[in-house]
């Protein structure tokens, strides 16, 4: 199955999508203040941003919008940056950490307020668990509830024991435990990013798909340059991600593609989704190479995980998902599975996403290397660039950017098998306790 062809992964969004009505490929030259490279949510995000703040924006996407991972992802919106932001005081100071901390929960009422605002269709359903796959892991999320509760956090959140973990979240016999946010949930990734393209359109941002970008001619005005035509604008935007490839390679050597898989099973009825997860929760565990998993709307269990760091897919990604679902939900053995897909997400060396301007460009910005944490994070990065660009300045913009961006050792050829090895080492001390 190739992933990665010009259109759509053959993935159950992709069948379940409200519309996919291709965008005019580039065919003329044309003039912008800024033009975002990339469709995912931080590209179209961005463009909203800036569109509402006054600014001519023309978006470009070499294949179509939400065509990467952010079509393609789990659709847990969960709370947090994605890492424990504390070890970053050294860089941002402690306003800067309590900042980090802040962004972490806004972020997520920020995408809950613009499908609600915008009537985006796209399933969005409250309440997440986190699940312990040791009691060490458990005794850590009472530390998590306590820090919450003194932050001041206003969603409920409880703490969910070995006893009641199977008849209260998920019918499974492997966790130790979990801790229930209300404040989190999931939803359908590319009817998000599809119905947010439509609000930018409707803010006079230019959408061009099938454009992707040949070369750029750094300046005061850059020059973006496609097949069809070139874009000449003040500011731009670098939103590829995992797909920026060698288009800027000074930014490319900081972030990891890597592969991570999703299966949907065929419909469940009514009881046996009510029986496999009662009160329809978005869940992901503890492991270095975690499993994540939710209901769809139509109930199908979407299960994904086992991150791939070397740069090959598997083969048969139903027969690679496979084990890891029935080790959890052996009683599912005999469901069958309708759709199977995986793509890249952008890992940083640190786990911390990376948002800057470019040192010798100073009209370029990008964001990127949300390492699996990016439903949330890619819409609170593009509130940043928006303000960055349309003001020149954004305290939240300077927080995030404070942040060492690492270049990964070993060049193109070696980054994959160096950080497959370091994750190879973790998962064996994992199994060995």
């Amino acid at each position: 199955m190739n992933q990665y062809s010009n259109e759509h992964a053959r993935s159950y969004y992709a069948a379940s999508a409200n519309g996919m009505a291709p965008y005019p490929t580039l065919a003329e030259d044309l003039e912008a203040d800024v033009c975002v490279i990339g469709g995912g949510f931080t590209g179209v995000n961005t463009a909203i941003e800036l569109a509402q703040r006054g600014l001519s924006v023309i978006l470009l996407e070499g294949r179509r919008i939400g065509w990467g991972a952010s079509g393609r992802n789990g659709g847990q919106l969960i709370r947090g940056i994605g890492h424990d932001v504390s070890g970053f005081a050294r860089h941002v100071g402690e306003e800067g950490v309590r900042y980090l901390e802040r962004a972490g929960v806004e972020s997520v009422a920020l995408v809950g307020n613009r499908i609600r605002e915008h009537g985006i269709d796209c399933d969005l359903r409250w309440g997440f668990c986190e699940l312990a796959n040791t009691k060490a892991q458990f005794a850590a999320f009472k530390a998590e509830q306590q820090g919450l509760a003194e932050s001041g956090y206003a969603h409920e959140t409880r703490l969910v024991g070995p006893e009641q973990i199977r008849q209260q979240v998920v019918n499974s016999g492997v966790y130790a435990g979990g801790l229930v946010d209300m404040g989190s949930g999931h939803l359908h990734p590319l009817n998000l990013v599809l119905g947010e393209a439509l609000l930018a359109q409707s803010l006079g941002v230019q959408i061009f798909e099938q454009s992707p970008v040949l070369e750029l001619i750094h300046g005061s005005t850059v020059q973006v340059r496609c097949a069809g035509g070139t874009v000449r604008a003040g500011s731009l935007v670098l939103a590829c991600n995992a797909h920026l490839e060698e288009l800027e390679p000074k930014l490319s050597g900081k972030v990891l593609p890597a592969g991570s898989y999703i299966i949907a099973t065929e419909p469940l009825t009514p009881e046996q989704a009510a029986q496999l997860i009662p009160h329809n929760l978005a869940l992901c565990d503890q492991k270095v190479g975690l499993d994540y998993y939710r209901l769809s709307a139509d109930r199908r269990l979407l299960f994904g995980g086992a991150c791939h760091y070397s740069g090959r897919d598997p083969a048969d990604i139903e027969a690679y998902m496979r084990p890891h679902m029935l080790k959890v939900f052996p009683q599912l053995a005999n469901v069958r599975i309708d759709y199977q897909w995986g793509g890249k997400i952008g890992i940083s060396a640190n786990r911390f996403p990376q948002v800057g301007r470019l040192s010798q460009h100073p009209n370029v910005f990008y964001a990127q290397g949300y390492s699996g944490h990016g439903l949330n994070v890619t819409h609170w990065c593009a509130k940043l660039l928006g303000e960055a660009i349309h003001v020149g300045h954004s305290q939240g913009f300077d927080v995030f950017s404070a942040v060492p961006h690492m270049t990964f050792p070993g060049g193109p050829m070696l980054r994959s098998p160096l950080l497959a090895l370091g994750m190879f080492w973790y998962r064996l001390r994992e199994l060995l306790g």
